[in-house]
């Protein structure tokens, strides 16, 4: 049974729900952006099997300091962090063959106080190369220091809202210029290497500028662009357009061909390369959140960002709004069909094609270099697809409770239930032509026995007589139809189809008169009094719930039934029961019967043949 609340639940229409979730799908969309998370895990996961399919990039190395380089290297230089002279060594070597660039992603923002040569030469080598690179970040608090403090080539640059007193907490390479003189800092080039992280603290952009009290500052992917001659985007972030992880080379490798007086390694190697030195090994925890991995190393995230620049291809985003239209259509669509009462399953079908049709433009779109918000919306409109589920299981529910209610009045209320649940009783019902078996049952001389009897009387005996007849007309599958005074009206074939309805109807007939038999051996001297008539008719009929609105009957009207009732009026000094020609022949041949010739019966002008069916005879026995 439907509690109240799902009770009130079901009576809301469809169209009011989508007006409820239309507002609730403006309001994330265009006020709380909750649903954002949604489209970010579910690009995720597509965006690591795109990654899967395209191939590092040839143009952007990695000189690794892995877990191999810190126990190989310890010999020479010790434990991390190294004297930066080893660094330095390495610049010379990495030189030789003329990369396009080369940046650290390692901040040297404090000064090696117990090896300060070592950071002369490190800071000297840099500036006889014009072509390194070195990390600086934005912090989100602190006060810093004041702009004019910083030499140009950090890169910051003033916008139109530029305060001149600003100070920036700016993490610069302070060990650099503190080993250079004055003059020599504007050959130092750093960039911001920021991680940046949506809500989910999952890091799928990467910054262009950033901007701080009127000030920008360029990230050094974007630093590289622009020195490089590459295009540079004018949005302050980019999505990344991941791909396999770059070329690793460990540093220790290089390292020791440096040292070599005959280097093994090929000459040009890393010729017109973008070359990024940076920390892999886990125990330097340079480890990041993606949409790849929980741990995915630093210098990698830098890679993806410079190859997205130097190659054009990150990914164009179509904004999340964009797709309101979409589900406000889609969420109509459903709205439609589910009141057209198109079965739940069929679209449940449909929306899974559309699923995958809409996962196949998200991939494509992919591969062209654009991002979809696409994950928020199927979640939505599967949302909306749902409670309408539930609302047609309620609806049905509460139409199949009304037609048990209903039928358990004319029908064994054991059975209704399974009819019901299997599809034999439509609970959308309506009236329908029907071929059927009537049966009409009347007691003889009710009115003069009721005249010798108190009313108490007659009422037990009534609810005695009705209760063993009906049981027999449940058990061999009649619809009750009515009580009509002392008569009873019962047919078979209807609501549940049942082809054998004659057969069924002439053995209840049967019985029913076998039961009164028994029944008047409980009266005792009224018995002899107590007889009743049965009449069965077989033939189309039109049967449903026929009367008003506020009081609806199930029955079946025609001449079919007429003439069964009048069939029952012929049986008094003929038979207990008679059946007509037509329920004969459509019961077969599973019972004898005895000619009772033909009638006239009222409202006929052709005679009607009747007959008073018996129970098939034995083998050996004379009917």
């Amino acid at each position: 049974m439907l509690t109240p609340t799902l009770r009130r639940l079901a009576k809301v229409g469809w169209w009011h729900w989508l007006a409820i979730f239309l507002f609730a799908v403006v309001l994330d969309y265009l006020v709380f952006n909750a649903s954002l998370f949604i489209d970010q895990r579910g690009s995720d996961v597509l965006m690591r099997w795109h990654a899967a399919s395209r191939p590092a990039s040839s143009e952007v190395v990695v000189v690794d300091i892995d877990q191999r380089t810190l126990e190989e290297m310890a010999p020479v230089a010790g434990s991390w962090p190294w004297p930066r002279s080893v660094h330095a060594e390495l610049l010379d070597y990495l030189n030789q063959q003329q990369p396009a660039a080369v940046a650290f992603d390692i901040l040297f923002n404090e000064p090696d106080v117990y090896r300060p040569e070592h950071d002369k030469l490190f800071a000297e080598t840099l500036a006889a190369h014009t072509n390194v690179y070195l990390s600086q970040t934005l912090n989100t608090r602190g006060e810093g220091a004041a702009v004019q403090a910083f030499p140009p080539s950090l890169g910051l640059r003033p916008t139109a809202a530029a305060k001149p007193d600003a100070r920036l907490p700016l993490m610069v390479p302070v060990a650099v210029f503190q080993a250079l003189p004055e003059t020599q800092w504007g050959t130092v080039k750093a960039g911001l290497i920021n991680f940046l992280e949506d809500e989910d603290h999952i890091g799928r952009r990467y910054h262009v500028t950033m901007l701080r009290e009127g000030w920008q500052l360029d990230a050094l992917p974007t630093r590289l662009a622009r020195d490089l001659g590459w295009t540079v985007p004018e949005q302050t972030s980019i999505r990344l357009n991941w791909r396999q992880p770059p070329k690793h080379i460990a540093y220790a490798d290089l390292y020791a061909d440096a040292q070599r007086e005959k280097p093994v390694r090929p000459a040009n190697e890393l010729r017109g390369k973008v070359v990024l030195i940076g920390t892999g090994a886990p125990g330097l925890t340079d480890l990041r959140p993606t949409p790849l991995a929980g741990n995915y190393p630093a210098v990698d995230i830098l890679a993806t960002a410079i190859d997205n620049l130097r190659g054009g291809d990150w990914l164009r985003e179509v904004p999340r709004p964009a797709a309101l239209p979409l589900v406000a259509v889609a969420l109509c669509l459903l709205a439609w069909l589910f009141s057209r009462g198109i079965s739940p399953t069929r679209i449940g079908y449909g929306l899974l094609g559309v699923n995958a049709a809409t996962l196949l433009v998200f991939w494509a779109q992919l591969g062209a270099g654009w991002w979809l918000p696409v994950f928020a919306p199927l979640v939505w409109i599967w949302l909306y697809y749902w409670l309408c589920a539930l609302l047609a299981y309620l609806r049905e529910r509460r139409q199949r409770e009304q037609t048990v209610g209903m039928f358990q009045r004319f029908l064994d209320p054991r059975v209704v239930g399974a009819l019901v649940a299997s599809g034999e009783i439509d609970t959308r019902i309506n009236a329908e032509s029907r071929e059927i078996t009537v049966l009409f049952s009347d007691i003889r001389g009710f009115t003069s026995l009721s005249e010798t009897r108190s009313p108490e009387f007659i009422v037990d005996l009534l609810n005695r007589y009705f209760s063993t007849q009906v049981e027999i007309i449940f058990r061999h599958g009649g619809t009750l139809d009515k009580f009509i005074g002392d008569a009873i009206m019962a047919f078979w074939g209807a609501p549940a189809n049942d082809p054998e309805h004659a057969r069924h109807a002439v053995a209840a007939a049967i019985e029913m008169s076998a039961a009164l038999d028994r029944f008047k051996l409980e009266l005792s001297d009224l018995g002899q009094d107590f007889e009743i008539g049965i009449g069965l008719n077989s033939g189309p009929a039109v049967v449903g719930f026929i009367g008003s609105k506020d009081r609806l009957d199930y029955t079946a009207i025609g001449d079919t039934v007429n003439l069964a009732s009048r069939i029952e009026g012929q049986t008094k000094g003929v038979a207990r029961v008679l059946v007509a020609e037509s329920t004969r022949l459509a019961a077969g041949d599973q019972f004898d019967y005895r000619d009772c010739g033909a009638h006239h019966v009222k409202g006929r002008e052709q005679e009607v043949r009747l007959f008073e069916p018996l129970a098939k005879a034995s083998k050996g026995e004379t009917p």
